[in-house]
């Protein structure tokens, strides 16, 4: 039997804390598993949480780039060490500069990716990276880890940089954004095929035929149907891909 994935979604959001039950269900009945990412250390803990609920819930605990500053580095790498044997990967982590108000905000972003990418290098788990703004920092950071289990998600970068993001063995992820965007179908169309991953990065908002609807993991079916077209595979194939992908992804 082939699983759905969601690479990359905000579970431990409080977004979803109402229907979080029928959000499990939902899961199981559509054969879906996801990648639970974190925000900070308390939103890591609450991740860890959901993750015992349902073992469908694959637990990513880190510091996104937005929470560089909450001070959360230590007690998130301990939590990490504790927690080595059960969490599935480390994130969501990365670089934003939108974040950023002065170069020592921009360095603390770096401290913290790189502490986390140390981490994950030393427990063995796969990242889940942040690059909005700051792909050829990513690249450039990059060069110095392992990015063979290395998530660049919801990849918006040129053309040129998907390329680049191929040569250094990274998977890239798209989002329900593609059902109905032309530039992301055809950065889609140029990726090499085993580092193609999908994913919704609930509850982020999505216009279009969804209505500004938070992301829900509901999205994957038509997400993969979408990749299918793109790639004229049939749907079972598409999902079948995918499967194996994230399986490399997670290193499982």
């Amino acid at each position: 039997m082939t699983w759905l994935f969601d690479s990359h979604i905000h579970l431990s959001d409080s977004a979803y804390l109402p229907e979080i039950d029928f959000i499990l269900t939902q899961m199981d009945s559509l054969k879906i598993k996801a990648c639970c990412v974190s925000m900070n250390f308390e939103n890591s803990l609450l991740t860890l949480s959901l993750s015992k609920k349902s073992d469908l819930v694959l637990p990513f605990i880190g510091i996104h780039p937005e929470c560089a500053n909450d001070n959360d580095l230590e007690k998130i790498n301990d939590l990490i060490e504790l927690n080595q044997n059960t969490i599935s990967g480390i994130g969501e982590i990365g670089l934003d500069p939108t974040y950023c108000k002065n170069n020592d905000d921009t360095q603390r972003q770096i401290h913290v990716f790189e502490s986390l990418l140390s981490s994950a290098e030393k427990f063995h788990k796969p990242v889940s990276i942040h690059s909005r703004k700051s792909l050829d920092d990513i690249f450039e950071i990059m060069t110095s880890y392992d990015t063979k289990h290395a998530l660049l998600h919801w990849f918006d970068g040129s053309k040129k940089q998907l390329q680049k993001a191929m040569d250094m063995d990274f998977f890239v992820s798209f989002g329900p954004v593609m059902i109905y965007a032309n530039d992301k179908q055809s950065l889609l169309s140029k990726a090499n095929e085993s580092k193609i991953l999908v994913e919704t990065d609930g509850p982020v908002r999505f216009s279009r035929c969804f209505e500004m609807k938070s992301g829900q993991i509901s999205f994957i079916p038509s997400v993969i149907f979408s990749a299918s077209k793109v790639l004229e595979k049939t749907f079972d194939d598409m999902s079948y891909l995918l499967e194996e992908n994230t399986k490399r992804y997670l290193g499982i």
